[in-house]
């Protein structure tokens, strides 16, 4: 069955991944990650746009574990059952309560409503959180997609920081409390 239609309402689930799945997605081993997934997963997932994120969430959940229920997973489109991208929080919220979000849709699937169905369950997750106040998203200034996606909703920009990996990153941060 093909991923959801190119207009229209997507329906999405964010699904969490034990730490065996990813720290096989981290090594970039599709095949045990299937083993241990609760969910399909796309060689995009196990490939190299991803595998740092997944680099970097395998150590986290180890060192911190209660980061687990909250950090990226799949992103699922729930009528199709395939893997659309991958989408989460960067941790458990912080002492001011604040939660980043993170979202990628595979580059195949992409201008499909994947990436605002992905944000929309991020932020109602963010509210139904008693211990989240303020969501943060950060977008480099050249990706004009996430740009527009982020001003559709009330971000409101806040600063800007410089990222070793991705570079300048403009703050936007909007309270869901």
């Amino acid at each position: 069955m093909a991923p959801g239609p190119i207009m229209g309402a997507v329906s999405v689930s964010i699904v969490q991944l034990d730490p065996q799945t990813l720290a096989a997605l981290a090594a970039g081993d599709l095949a045990a990650a299937r083993r241990t997934s609760p969910v399909d997963l796309s060689p995009w997932l196990a490939g190299p746009e991803c595998v740092r994120t997944w680099r970097y969430r395998a150590r986290q959940v180890v060192e911190t574990p209660a980061d687990l229920p909250w950090v990226t997973g799949v992103l699922w489109d729930d009528d199709a059952e395939v893997p659309v991208g991958k989408a989460g929080f960067h941790g458990a919220p912080d002492a001011d309560g604040m939660v980043e979000v993170g979202y990628a849709v595979d580059p195949a699937l992409r201008r499909r409503g994947y990436a605002r169905a992905a944000l929309e369950a991020l932020i109602a997750r963010a509210r139904r959180e008693p211990d989240a106040a303020v969501l943060r998203a950060t977008v480099s200034p050249t990706n004009a997609a996430s740009l527009a996606l982020i001003q559709q909703f009330d971000f409101l920009e806040v600063g800007e920081q410089w990222d070793d990996e991705d570079g300048l990153e403009i703050i936007y941060e909007m309270p869901v409390d």
